[in-house]
């Protein structure tokens, strides 16, 4: 009986999670974040032979700007007020411009392997960023997170002065990349209510429009210069690659994860993008991981975690409303 019980519950859950479509938001983070990984060796390796730092990032505004305007031809539309339409500047220039900016040329610059162990401390900076602004109440746990983190990222910045080196590092890149996620995080705090009340190809059609408008009229002669130069084609598809699977397919799994995964399960994801960077970087012999990165790699993800698993302000609040509820209830 019991064993017929357990049975039917197994079906059950197999059942809401595939009809929830969590299986779906599972691998669409999955293959965002490891699409990301694989983006940084690849994207470096295209900047070292042919391409720079300012012609990948005028590829990445422009490319996705059409591949997302080209898309919302086929999907259902929807009406942007002229007020979010200005709003979408601001979010275009901290989400995309100064986000992508920094990232591509710090990338150029330092390792593949520093970069991408760089971008897991997003959520430090959003927490950071929201207590700032959000008012949300920082807990021993987001503290010791951020301490962490730090120190995680001191690490990296120390092994990269050291050595100059674009495989092993090199601080001017490391620092271009922290900047990066700071202006992500900002763009995240700044236009959470923005960025919710639309789809995914909304949103990016018209941050990538603005994006466009910002980057290109100060990139395009120098983007002519370079191209007009040869190029192997390897470094052509490997632009390719960070232009289609890095930028527009992994915007668009991420925002499929992000509706049905709660934010603490989504951050799990985010160790995918590291881990994929650091073996392909090692492999391909792009990157060389020292002792002092493994030290690094341990203390953020440890910040990142430790930030992740602490409660937000909203969760504090359902808590004493759950706990007056009881007591109210006897």
């Amino acid at each position: 009986m019991m064993k017929n019980v357990l049975k039917q519950n197994a079906k059950v859950n197999r059942h809401n999670i595939l009809g929830s479509g969590e299986v779906i938001a599972h691998l669409s983070m999955f293959f965002a974040c490891a699409f990301w990984g694989l983006m940084a060796p690849l994207g470096k390796d295209a900047m070292t032979n042919g391409l720079d730092g300012l012609t990948m990032v005028t590829f990445r505004v422009t490319g996705g700007c059409l591949l997302f305007w080209l898309t919302s031809l086929f999907v259902k539309h929807e009406h942007v007020p002229f007020k979010d339409k200005m709003l979408f500047i601001g979010a275009g220039f901290l989400g995309l411009v100064t986000n992508q900016c920094c990232y591509t040329i710090g990338l150029s610059i330092t390792s593949p392997i520093n970069a991408s162990i760089v971008t897991t401390s997003m959520p430090i900076f959003a927490m950071i960023l929201a207590a700032i602004i959000l008012k949300e109440p920082i807990t021993g746990k987001k503290a010791s997170g951020v301490f962490l983190g730090c120190c995680g990222a001191l690490i990296l910045i120390l092994t990269s002065a050291s050595h100059s080196s674009d495989k092993v590092g090199d601080i001017r890149g490391d620092l271009l990349c922290l900047l990066a996620q700071l202006s992500f995080a900002l763009y995240l705090s700044l236009f959470n209510k923005l960025i919710k009340r639309y789809s995914v190809f909304t949103i990016n059609k018209w941050m990538f429009l603005w994006a466009t408008v910002f980057v290109t009229p100060f990139t395009f002669s120098h983007v002519s210069e370079v191209v007009s130069h040869s190029i192997p084609s390897r470094s052509w598809l490997e632009a390719g690659y960070v232009v289609f699977f890095g930028t527009y397919i992994s915007y668009i799994l991420t925002m499929i994860g992000q509706k049905k995964l709660r934010p603490t399960v989504v951050s799990v994801y985010n160790y995918v993008q590291p881990l994929v960077s650091v073996v392909v970087s090692v492999l391909t012999g792009i990157g060389v991981l020292r002792p002092s990165h493994a030290l690094a790699v341990l203390l953020v993800f440890s910040g990142v975690w430790l930030v992740t698993i602490s409660r937000s302000r909203a969760d504090m609040e359902r808590k004493a409303q759950e706990i007056q509820n009881m007591r109210s209830s006897r």
